[in-house]
């Protein structure tokens, strides 16, 4: 196992993971934002050095001190051989699978592996998978062959303006994660709501404010560079709010040079339409969570 450290080892760490898009999205998404300062600080371990086979980004040690909070206990896997990661993997070095946690990938090929683990170690696993897409902008800067020209025209069914005397752009404080909280499909905890509070704590997130004084709809990003936890407070729905938000979002971190991508659920059609809208480029691989409780 080998802890990369220094700025030069994590520029060739994101510079070989931009070989192996977009199955390595959601690490190369950490290891920029690593590279940006490392808001969050994470660190990166590989099997091996320079010639990797997996690596994981995962807490430091010092701030997994809650042994039930997966929010925090989060790492992100890539491998290039997911068949045969088991023994890395496995170590207590690389994951503590004493802790309740969850595992991101873009790779769903992981899926055996994790669960081998997760029986290994006396665990319960349950395995989320949902669509994946980048951003039209990042798609070509990133994986232009997976880029059809034709697909890059955005709908013309867009929603209306919104009305400017009722709602108001800005920025979301940190008083409103348990808004968020409310709604957000991963959460509706305490441990999550905190995550929340740091993720808009550390990064730019975008929202609505409605005549009531309070956010209506709004979109954060995670560590992981996704754009993430949007939502719409029922009452204010169906108004395209949630569009226009993702515009503004996007345009405002388009302008700081940051990768973008998103997960919408397989259910969940009516963020599936807002992509087609604003033509997000669907991977051939998938966004993946594995959450782990130990019994």
């Amino acid at each position: 196992m080998f802890y990369l450290q220094g700025s030069q080892m994590l520029q060739s760490l994101e510079n070989s993971l931009r070989k192996y898009l977009p199955e390595s999205l959601k690490v190369y998404g950490t290891v920029f934002h690593m590279n940006q300062g490392n808001p969050f600080k994470v660190k990166a371990l590989v099997d091996k050095w320079p010639d990797f086979n997996t690596v994981v980004i995962r807490p430091q040690e010092q701030d997994m001190t809650d042994d039930l909070d997966p929010y925090t206990n989060t790492y992100l896997i890539y491998s290039k051989d997911p068949n045969n990661c088991q023994t890395f993997l496995g170590s207590s070095e690389v994951i503590n699978w004493k802790q309740h946690l969850q595992i991101q990938s873009s790779q769903a090929s992981l899926d055996k592996v994790i669960k081998r683990l997760g029986a290994i170690n006396l665990g319960n696993v349950k395995h989320t998978e949902c669509f994946l897409y980048m951003i039209p902008e990042t798609a070509k800067k990133l994986a232009p062959s997976l880029v059809d020209a034709k697909n890059l025209v955005c709908n013309s069914d867009k929603p209306k303006p919104i009305n400017q005397e009722l709602f108001k752009f800005a920025s979301l404080d940190v008083t409103h994660a348990a808004l968020v909280n409310s709604i957000w499909h991963f959460g509706g905890n305490e441990k999550s709501q905190k995550f929340i509070e740091r993720c808009i704590h550390t990064f730019p997130s975008f929202c609505i404010m409605g005549p009531e004084g309070i956010p209506v709809s709004w979109a954060l990003m995670d560590h992981t560079g996704e754009l993430r936890m949007g939502g719409t407070l029922p009452q204010y729905r169906r108004q395209g709010l949630i569009y226009h938000i993702a515009s503004q979002q996007i345009q405002a971190l388009r302008n700081l040079g940051f990768p973008m991508y998103a997960h919408v659920d397989k259910a969940n059609f009516t963020i599936q339409r807002m992509a087609a809208r604003m033509a997000y480029v669907t991977m051939p691989c998938t966004w993946n969570q594995w959450n782990y409780v130990p019994l």
